[in-house]
């Protein structure tokens, strides 16, 4: 076989030099992308009897790709977005390919002229004051386990952090002195400095006493890093916990996006800036900040107070309206 056709040294070159040296993406769209060819090459593979390292780069031919598409739609049960995110990762191999082996430019063209299939615009998912009480209460505060939860969940909610972030976070990205605050680092390496509860800075304080400044603030029950699935784990199991006692928790979707969807629009609410909350949650554009305005008529909600967190009896919350520093912090983003 032509050496120049032989796909194992393109994908290496695509994963390490393009991905990595060329664009500098972010590491999760290198994940994600990799995740994209560790299932699409062995299903190719098991497709045409061959190894994956036996594969050409005419065997990823637009009959398979499609074969493997509707695979991830009909049998692995992928949304839309998903679909069409595999195939982006795809997309993106085949025009390195053709971009650097001219040869094969009518194999890229027929790849690339597979089409991304429209998405209608879900409605966004977010969980007013009580239904978010139910959620924090959710985990057993009795255990660790669940007092991991419980700071994570409030930690999520008090920064409207993603998984990622959150799963990245580290013990020297806390500031808990005061006012309390935290680092996070976004899409696209963007850093931001979020304000943290007086409340939730003494929770995390307490879950990380006595470990390394470079450690990961949350850890899995092994001690080991957690990840974003193992985040998203925990809120799963949270809701489904806090859906017993309220029961219209069972028909919402709930992930962390939506506890991050929730921070926005309490905020909005509480009648924090459209700006302001672009910076606290880190987006590149209003563009993106301005569908909070949008899903939610009672824009002159008064008090942040409305969404502060309920304190047991040994717990003393501050909220963010009444706490004239953090307020002050606020307004310097």
């Amino acid at each position: 076989m032509n050496k120049n056709k032989v796909l194992g040294p393109w994908i290496r070159r695509f994963l390490l030099e393009y991905l990595v040296g060329e664009r500098n993406l972010a590491h999760n769209t290198q994940l994600s992308y990799r995740d994209t060819l560790v299932l699409f090459l062995p299903f190719t593979a098991k497709n045409l009897n061959k190894s994956v390292d036996q594969l050409s780069i005419e065997d990823l031919s637009a009959d398979i790709v499609r074969q493997f598409l509707l695979r991830l739609e009909k049998q692995r049960g992928c949304s839309v977005s998903t679909r069409n995110q595999r195939l982006a990762a795809i997309h993106a191999l085949a025009r390195f390919i053709g971009e650097r082996s001219p040869e094969h430019i009518s194999w890229l063209t027929q790849v690339r002229s597979i089409p991304f299939k429209k998405i209608s615009k879900p409605s966004m998912t977010y969980l007013d004051k009580r239904e978010m009480d139910a959620l924090l209460n959710a985990p057993n505060r009795d255990t660790q386990q669940g007092q991991r939860d419980h700071a994570l969940l409030l930690f999520l909610y008090n920064s409207g952090a993603r998984a990622s972030e959150a799963a990245n976070l580290t013990i020297t990205d806390l500031d808990l002195g005061s006012p309390p605050s935290v680092i996070l680092l976004g899409k696209g390496g963007k850093v931001r400095r979020c304000p943290l509860w007086p409340h939730t800075a003494g929770k995390l304080a307490a879950l990380v006493v006595g470990r390394r400044s470079d450690e990961p603030v949350f850890l899995n029950r092994r001690k080991q890093p957690i990840t974003r699935f193992g985040i998203r784990a925990v809120v799963k199991r949270s809701a489904q916990t806090a859906s017993q006692k309220l029961p219209i928790l069972s028909t919402k979707r709930i992930s962390t996006h939506t506890i991050r969807h929730t921070t926005a629009v309490h905020l909005l609410r509480s009648g924090v800036d459209i700006n302001t909350i672009r910076a606290w949650l880190g987006h590149v554009s209003l563009d993106t900040t301005h569908i909070y305005a949008e899903i939610d008529l009672e824009m002159k909600a008064k008090a942040l107070a409305q969404c502060e967190v309920p304190a047991s009896a040994s717990d003393t919350i501050d909220n963010w309206s009444n706490n004239p520093e953090l307020m002050v912090f606020l307004k310097s983003l």
